[in-house]
């Protein structure tokens, strides 16, 4: 490992340390090495938070001047909650930036490292590269897309179901595959189910650990009916709940759920594209299921990631449960090619997609950008 990656793997680890707190903001770390030392680091811990570069050059202070500031990604250029950084890291005296990837948020997207160029400092892009974007692939993707980085989550028997026929789940997965599925939950703006799975099975779907930032909970809903008196409703105090419905809602249960605290979204088109375009502010999106809701999802070729919780057993059964529903294929060709994504050994190390594998999880990503996502 050469001295760059060292103190930029260093930096990575910090920038880890924000998983879960920043949405929707990427994680950051930031290190400054004068002489071979490290003489300040820092990462951002929070959204509206000080940046990781302000942190760890207020902690170099005179020191930072002839150093070289590893950063996880492309410093800001624009004004959002907090002033940019770029500017700070020019004017901090730094003689060299090392940078592992760039911001492809259009109000970024290289003008931060154009402006430290400018300013007479040299400039290193791409180190450790891989393990960045990673760290940071839900905010990467959603920038670069234009929409939220979309999960699909489901834990099914080795034949592919998810609930006997009367719609029984519990359980299928084992205790160390659920308590995954609830940390991976941190990584997300949002999560969002069918009405199906809240009727069935009642779900809390908080993150555990619990975050402090707003956590988003989602139910399509076309005919509005989530309970009162649901698990949802009654902890709406804990995270925001969003019932999206169809364009006219039934007046009275839309009064119940709406006096109970939950926000109910008519929607014109209750389609996974009408939903990311309905949930403003969201950049990320944890669909749970049921069957139909993953399978509108897949027809519509909307997501960017796929993660599975396999459990040793076969339930068989024609009317049991598949993962994913939605319209039949009218040929294998139809099917969406899947393939890791990253090295294997890479998402073994990253702390939260790690926590899945460790606990049997797969996962997976289109192989192709899908022709509609």
């Amino acid at each position: 490992m050469t001295p760059d990656e060292r103190f930029m793997a260093r930096a990575l680890d910090l920038a880890a340390r924000g998983l879960g707190e920043t949405n929707p903001n990427p994680v950051v770390g930031c290190v400054v090495v004068r002489g071979g030392r490290v003489v300040g680091e820092g990462l951002h811990r929070r959204a509206g938070g000080p940046h990781a570069e302000v942190i760890a050059l207020q902690k170099a202070g005179a020191r930072a001047k002839g150093a070289t500031a590893y950063l996880t990604l492309e410093p800001c250029a624009h004004t959002g909650r907090t002033p940019p950084c770029a500017p700070l890291v020019a004017a901090s005296g730094v003689a060299r930036v090392v940078v592992a990837v760039g911001d492809p948020d259009p109000r970024v997207s290289g003008r931060g490292l154009r402006l430290l160029r400018a300013k007479g400092i040299r400039v290193t892009t791409g180190v450790l590269r891989d393990r960045a974007a990673l760290l940071n692939e839900r905010f990467l993707v959603a920038a670069a897309r234009r929409r939220p980085f979309v999960l699909l989550k489901a834990g099914l028997s080795l034949d592919g179901r998810i609930a006997t026929a009367s719609g029984r789940s519990r359980w299928i997965t084992d205790e160390r595959q659920r308590r995954a599925a609830r940390g991976l939950r941190r990584l997300f703006d949002a999560v969002a189910v069918g009405i199906g799975t809240v009727l069935a099975d009642d779900p809390l779907l908080l993150p555990e650990p619990r975050v402090r930032r707003p956590f988003t909970r989602v139910v399509f809903d076309r005919r509005l009916r989530t309970p009162v008196g649901s698990r949802l409703v009654r902890s709406v105090s804990e995270g925001r709940v969003v019932v999206l419905t169809g364009p006219r809602p039934h007046p009275r249960r839309r009064a119940a759920l709406e006096k109970a605290g939950v926000d109910v979204l008519p929607t014109r088109a209750l389609t996974p594209r009408g939903a990311l375009r309905a949930l403003d502010g969201i950049a990320s999106l944890m669909v749970e299921g049921g069957s139909a809701l993953l399978g509108a999802f897949l027809h519509a070729r909307v997501f960017d990631q796929v993660v599975l919780f396999r459990a040793p057993m076969l339930l068989g059964g024609r009317n049991s449960l598949s993962a994913f529903g939605g319209p039949d294929p009218k040929a294998p060709a139809d099917g969406i090619p899947l393939a890791p994504g990253a090295d294997r050994a890479l998402i073994a190390q990253d702390p939260a997609l790690g926590a899945v594998v460790g606990a049997g999880g797969e996962v997976w990503y289109p192989a192709v950008r899908v022709r509609r996502g």
